[in-house]
């Protein structure tokens, strides 16, 4: 309750510390923004792992948070290999906000999308019912999207709104830049949006991998219990569109490229059975690249 009343996107209010700590946040980083205008896509990325480190080192909680999810999802492994991948995600992370930064400036720079993935899609869309297409905080999740868009899919993605809403523009002008369209889950008549995409034919973005109050069921993701929102299956049953799955993967290589799978929904008509199935593929493509998953994030507590 007490968080509910103090976030603005419940309609709370914040308390006079929460606004000084956010005024200061939003300062800092208009302030940072503002002076990495000039800076090229290559030393944003650089500042942005260095800026990883460094949180890794001071963010105590976060990385007691990511250890401990590390250690839920891989057992097995190592203790020092778990505090290793745990520390790599950070800096992953920082080197993703470097990218971010950069396209509010700079071009997108589209993902390999290989012609089979490709495929996947065009054939789901040409059923006519639309696509509903659940996706994963995993690596340039932005890109992803904007990847998509640029090969002519029309993208209409789910997002949650800031907890300070001044943040919303600058996620407004990232999203703009790749003209991927998007629909905020708590304005009014979101519901009605995402129904009239469907029924246009468009594919709907649905991150899903991490937790979020909204209507959930009983699910594992890597493994561990972890409470899923039902929604993306729930829309897909409702509206007899296609499900796939879509995320980047490690190639063999070692590389990035953006792949789509898609779901089949005969053994899994029902919500929570979709949703698990949904899930197992989110985890799958997971384990190919972990140190790209924000383990800092409070997923399964």
């Amino acid at each position: 309750m007490t968080l509910t009343l103090h976030d603005v996107r419940e309609g709370g209010r914040w308390t006079t510390a929460q606004r000084l700590k956010n005024d200061v946040l939003y300062g800092v980083a208009s302030a940072a923004l503002w002076a990495a205008r000039p800076w090229p896509r290559s030393v944003l990325s650089l500042v942005g792992r260095n800026l990883g480190r460094l949180a890794h080192l001071l963010l105590r909680r976060e990385r007691r948070v990511a250890r401990a999810n590390v250690a839920l999802a891989f057992p097995a492994m190592p203790e020092a290999e778990q505090r290793a991948l745990a520390r790599r995600a950070f800096v992953e992370l920082g080197s993703l906000l470097g990218d971010a930064v950069a396209a509010l400036t700079h071009s997108f720079a589209p993902l390999p999308f290989p012609e089979e993935a490709r495929a996947t899609l065009r054939e789901a869309l040409a059923e006519g019912r639309g696509v509903v297409l659940p996706s994963a905080h995993l690596g340039p999740w932005e890109r992803v999207a904007a990847t998509l868009v640029a090969a002519g899919f029309p993208l209409t993605t789910l997002v949650r709104e800031s907890y300070d809403p001044r943040f919303d523009a600058l996620f407004v002008r990232l999203r703009g830049a790749s003209k991927v369209e998007f629909i905020p889950r708590g304005h009014a008549g979101a519901a009605m949006r995402v129904v009239r995409a469907l029924r246009k034919g468009r594919v709907l973005g649905a991150p899903m991998d991490l937790r979020s109050r909204v209507p959930s069921v009983p699910a594992t993701l890597l493994g561990v219990p972890a409470p899923t929102a039902i929604g993306p299956a729930r829309i897909a049953l409702r509206a007899r569109a296609a499900v796939v799955v879509a995320t980047v993967e490690r190639t063999p290589a070692g590389s990035l490229e953006l792949t789509a799978t898609r779901l089949p929904l005969h053994g899994a008509e029902d919500e929570r059975g979709l949703t698990q199935a949904i899930n197992d593929e989110l985890s799958r493509r997971i384990r190919t690249a972990p140190e790209l998953w924000p383990w800092m994030h409070p997923r399964f507590r």
